[in-house]
């Protein structure tokens, strides 16, 4: 995992000596040091340790720079604070839109405030955004985006929740992260994945595609690994080359279903799994003069609200995403249970719709 440089998420200032000291930030100090924007405020707030050559630029950058802390933020960080850190990999996606309705809906019978981050599914960005909610002394912090199959981003995400749960800080995350030890609110995504390979098959399909994004991510993980499994009951099985990984969004969908038809490659049945790359395949495939489903049958998985109104409507995995939303505020208020983390599983329910129909002996040439 590369470091998060400050530069991508503040402004940039000169390596001169002169500097207006009412315009530094811990950006500046960060950027000049080489060093996460994490590291930098772990450094000048003394609230974990830090390896001693990265301290010792961290202190001299922060000199040079004559950089001091803003006492009003100081100030607001020692209050008692109402606010609500809620971190998302993208909030343009519907997905997180939804579930961040939730928990706004549940923060306000409480009376809290929530800050928003959309991170761009950057791990070093996630880290830096916590560090920054930890900072600000938020209540609570949700991370609503999948996890990572990333040891760097789970050691740093670690080194920044340990001591903020610690200090009385709560964390809730949903989906799996089996690196941090803290309350979850999980989709079973494997399994909805699984009993969608089995209605699929029940269909009568024995030839799929899966298109995919980023094998880090574990929601991935979770649902290519439960559709193979599925598949696998039916005595199918998912050819590597007809796996297809792309951005983890509509254009990925497109991209990763107009590089399907590109290869040759003939599925009846084509998996996204996720809607907004099943979305972006349905864009793709009408663009191609494919039809769905009379020549290929189309699924996703979350069953966010626009895809029972496209044409056609879109076979996927539902998930109350709103409830998820809630869910997880509420475990984040709730007092801790002793040492042992909480989990409360969610699943999934196929809902079959008018992509996907039995196989046709007309397939796209």
């Amino acid at each position: 995992m590369g470091d998060e440089r400050p530069g991508r998420l503040g402004r940039s200032v000169r390596d001169g000596t002169s500097h207006d000291r009412t315009h530094v930030t811990l950006q500046d100090v960060a950027r000049r040091a080489d060093v996460s924007l994490a590291t930098a405020s772990r450094v000048l707030n003394g609230t974990t340790q830090v390896r001693p050559d990265l301290r010792e630029r961290v202190i001299a950058a922060a000199a040079a720079l004559a950089y001091a802390p803003n006492a009003h933020a100081q100030a607001l960080a020692r209050a008692s604070s109402q606010a609500i850190g809620l971190i998302c990999h993208d909030v343009g996606d519907p997905y997180f839109a939804t579930i961040a309705r939730g928990v706004t809906r549940a923060a306000a019978e409480h009376g809290l405030l929530v800050m928003l981050a959309s991170t761009s599914r950057d791990p070093a960005r996630e880290v830096a955004y916590t560090a920054m909610l930890r900072a600000q002394r938020a209540r609570a912090i949700l991370l609503i985006g999948s996890g990572f199959e990333d040891r760097d981003w789970a050691r740093a995400m670690n080194a920044e929740l340990e001591p903020y749960i610690r200090a009385g800080g709560r964390v809730a995350v949903i989906s799996r992260h089996h690196s941090l030890q803290v309350d979850t609110v999980q989709p079973e995504n494997r399994e909805g994945a699984a009993a969608l390979a089995r209605a699929l098959t029940g269909l009568g399909h024995r030839d799929f595609a899966v298109l995919t994004g980023p094998h880090a991510l574990t929601t991935v993980a979770d649902r290519l690994g439960g559709f193979r499994d599925g598949l696998a009951d039916g005595g199918v099985r998912l050819a590597d080359d007809l796996v297809i990984e792309e951005a983890f969004t509509r254009d990925g969908g497109y991209a990763a279903a107009t590089e399907l038809l590109r290869r040759g490659s003939r599925p009846t049945c084509v998996f996204a799994v996720t809607d907004v790359m099943a979305i972006g395949a349905l864009a793709a495939f009408r663009d191609h003069g494919v039809d769905v489903p009379g020549q290929i049958s189309l699924a996703g998985f979350d069953d966010i609200p626009i895809v029972g109104d496209l044409v056609p409507p879109l076979t996927t995995v539902a998930l109350p995403l709103v409830e998820m939303g809630e869910r997880v505020m509420n475990l984040a208020l709730r007092e801790p249970h002793g040492s042992r983390r909480r989990v409360e599983r969610i699943a999934g329910e196929v809902v079959l719709r008018a992509s996907t129909a039995a196989p046709s002996r007309t397939v796209p040439g």
